[in-house]
C-alpha cells in the first residue's frame, strides 16, 4: 500500500473538498455543546414549600398566608421550610388556632410554587427535597451514555467506517433529544439522555477522524479545533436560547430539532479514504480520492493511484491490540491517563467556580467565551512548541492556577475568580491538544477504537468529578487541591509520549516501531514497470514502510 499521505498532498492538503467536509463536520458541533450544558437552564432552583391543602378540608376562610402560617414551620430566619410541614390532625379549626401543630414531617402531598416559574424539569417533575438529588442521577446517567458511546462506537467505526456511524449518531441524537421533550416522567427523560450522551460520542469520535485523515500533516490542529470552537459557540448559543426559551420543553426541541436538516447527509458525507485502503477496498478510494481532486481541481499522478495495493491481510483491529504492541501500549496507558486528569480538571472547575457574581445566562457565555481563545492559542503553541510540549505546559500550567486558589483568601473573591477563569483556560486548551496529538498517536486500523478508549477514560472522570466535591465537607480546599494536583501528574507524564509535530498518519501497528510492512513489498523497485536493481545487481524485493 503506498503512503495515502503523498496522494493528499497531490490534491491538496486542504483544498476545497476539505474545507466542505470541516464545514459540515463544524456546523453539527453547536449542537452538541448545547447538549452538554442545556440541563443547567433546566433544573435552576425554584422556591417551593409543601403543599398543605389538607387544611382546606377544615376550613375555606383562611388567606394563604394565614394558611402557611398554621401548616408550614419556619426557619430561624423567618423564611419558610422547603421541605417540612406541620403533621395534619384530624381537629377543627379552632383547636389548631388555640394549640397549634408541633410535629412534623416531610411533604407528603406535594409542592408548591409560589413564584409561578415557567416549566422546568425541576416543577414539572418534583425535583426539590429528597428528590434533588436525581439531578445530579440524570447528569451521571447523561456522562454514562457518553461513556458507552466511547466504547461501543469507537471500534464500530474502526470495523464498519467513520461515515455510517457519524451519519447513525446524528440520527440518534435527533431522535433521542427531541423525544426526551414529550416524556412523560423522568426516569424515561434520564433513558433518553443516556442515548443522547452515546450518540454525541459517535459523533465526536468520527469527526476527529475525518478531520484527520482528509487533511494535510499541517491542517490537521486546525480542523480540529475549528470544531472546538464551534463547540464552545453552542455553550454560548445555549445561553441565549435558555434566556428565551425558559419553558423546558421548547428549549429542548430547540436545540435538537435542527439535528434533522442534516440529513442529507447520506448523500454528501464521503468515507475516510485512509480507511477504505486499510480495509482492502481500494477501488472505492480511488474513486473517493479521484473525486475530492476534482473538486480541488487538481489530478493525482496515476503512479501514485497504480501503488494502490490491496493489503494480504486487513482484519479489524480490537481493543486487544492495544495491548498486544509493547509501544502502543504505553502509548495508550499515557495518553489516556492525560485524557482523564484533563476531564477531571475541567469539569472540576466547572463545577467548583462558585459564581462571577452574574446571573446563571451571563455567566454561561463567559465560561463558553473563555474557551474560543484557549482553543484557538493551541493552534499556534501546537505548532510552536510540538504537541508533547504544548501539552505539558497546558496541563502543568491548569494544575498549578488551581493549586494556586486553596492558597487564595476566602475574602479575595476576585482573585480566585481570575486564578478559576486562566485554569478553565489552559485547561480547555489542553482538552483541544489531547484529541489532535490522540489522532495523531493511533494507527489508522485502530485510530477511533484508540479514541473510544480515551474518551471512555474521560467521561469516567466526568462521573467522578462531581464525587470528588464531597470532599469539601473535611476541607474545603480538597477538592480544587485534588483536580490541580492530577493535572500537574498529568503534565509529568505528558513528557513520556513521542512528538507528532510534522509526521504522517501511521496507517497500521507497525509503523510505530517503523517496522516494513509486506505488502509494500517491490513497490521501490519497481519503476516504470521494469525492476530497479539494488547495489548487489540483484532484483530488490522488499522496501522499508516509510516512516512516520
Amino acid at each position: 500500500m503506498s503512503d495515502v499521505g503523498e496522494i493528499i498532498k497531490a490534491l491538496n492538503d486542504f483544498g476545497r473538498f476539505q474545507r466542505w467536509l470541516v464545514l459540515m463536520i463544524t456546523v453539527t458541533t453547536p449542537v452538541i455543546g448545547f447538549h452538554m450544558f442545556s440541563q443547567l437552564f433546566m433544573v435552576i432552583p425554584v422556591s417551593h414549600y409543601c403543599n398543605t391543602s389538607w387544611l382546606d378540608t377544615i376550613s375555606l376562610n383562611l388567606t394563604e398566608e394565614e394558611q402557611l402560617n398554621l401548616t408550614i414551620p419556619r426557619k430561624p430566619d423567618g423564611t419558610l421550610e422547603q421541605c417540612l410541614m406541620y403533621t395534619p390532625v384530624d381537629s377543627n379549626l379552632e383547636t389548631i388556632l388555640q394549640s397549634g401543630l408541633n410535629s412534623t414531617e416531610k411533604c407528603q402531598d406535594g409542592w408548591i410554587y409560589p413564584s409561578k416559574p415557567k416549566p422546568s424539569l425541576v416543577t414539572q417533575f418534583n425535583l426539590v427535597c429528597d428528590r434533588k438529588d436525581l439531578i445530579d442521577i440524570s447528569q451521571s446517567i447523561f456522562m454514562s451514555g457518553l461513556l458507552v458511546g466511547a466504547m461501543v462506537l469507537g471500534p464500530l467505526s474502526d470495523w464498519y467506517g467513520r461515515r455510517p456511524i457519524a451519519l447513525f449518531s446524528l440520527f440518534l441524537e435527533g431522535v433521542s433529544g427531541v423525544a426526551a421533550a414529550f416524556v412523560p416522567n423522568f426516569y424515561l427523560y434520564c433513558a433518553l439522555r443516556f442515548l443522547l450522551g452515546a450518540a454525541l460520542s459517535g459523533i465526536t469520535i468520527s469527526s476527529v477522524a475525518l478531520c484527520t485523515e482528509w487533511v494535510g500533516v499541517a491542517y490537521r490542529p486546525h480542523t480540529i479545533i475549528i470544531t472546538h470552537v464551534t463547540f464552545a459557540s453552542g455553550q454560548m448559543i445555549l445561553a441565549g436560547l435558555a434566556y428565551g426559551l425558559q419553558d423546558w420543553r421548547h428549549l429542548q426541541i430547540a436545540g435538537s430539532a435542527p439535528i434533522f436538516i442534516f440529513f442529507f447527509y447520506i448523500w454528501v458525507l464521503p468515507e475516510s479514504a485512509r480507511w477504505l485502503v486499510t480495509k482492502g477496498k481500494i477501488e472505492e478510494a480511488k474513486k473517493l480520492l479521484q473525486k475530492a481532486a476534482s473538486v480541488n481541481k487538481r489530478t493525482i499522478p496515476l503512479k501514485l493511484l497504480e501503488q494502490l495495493k490491496p493489503e494480504k491481510k486487513t482484519k479489524s483491529a480490537t481493543v486487544l491490540d492495544l495491548l498486544r504492541n509493547p509501544h502502543l501500549a504505553k502509548t495508550t496507558l499515557v495518553i489516556s491517563s492525560l485524557w482523564f486528569v484533563n476531564s477531571l480538571a475541567y469539569y472540576g472547575l466547572s463545577l467548583n467556580v462558585g459564581s462571577f457574581g452574574l446571573n446563571i445566562y451571563l455567566t454561561q457565555v463567559i465560561f463558553g467565551a473563555v474557551e474560543i481563545p484557549a482553543r484557538i492559542f493551541c493552534i499556534f503553541l501546537m505548532q510552536w512548541l510540538g504537541r508533547k510540549k504544548c501539552q505539558c505546559f497546558c496541563l502543568l500550567l491548569g494544575g498549578t492556577v488551581s493549586l494556586l486558589i486553596t492558597a487564595v483568601p476566602k475574602d479575595l473573591p476576585v482573585v480566585m475568580t481570575m486564578l478559576a477563569v486562566l485554569g478553565k483556560f489552559t485547561m480547555a486548551g489542553s482538552f483541544s491538544t489531547s484529541y489532535v496529538y490522540s489522532a495523531e498517536l493511533f494507527p489508522t486500523v485502530i485510530r477511533q477504537t484508540g479514541l473510544g478508549v480515551c474518551q471512555m477514560t474521560s467521561r469516567v472522570a466526568g462521573i467522578i468529578s462531581p464525587l470528588v466535591g464531597l470532599l469539601g465537607k473535611y476541607h474545603t480546599s480538597l477538592p480544587v487541591a485534588t483536580f490541580g494536583s492530577a493535572a500537574v501528574l498529568g503534565g509529568i507524564f505528558s513528557l513520556l509520549l513521542p512528538e507528532t509535530l510534522g509526521k504522517e498518519l501511521p496507517d497500521h501497528v507497525d509503523d510505530l516501531a517503523h517496522k516494513p510492512r509486506q505488502s509494500q513489498a517491490a513497490n521501490s523497485s519497481v519503476e516504470n514497470g521494469c525492476a530497479k536493481p539494488n547495489k548487489n545487481n540483484s532484483i530488490s524485493g522488499t522496501i522499508t514502510a516509510t516512516r512516520f
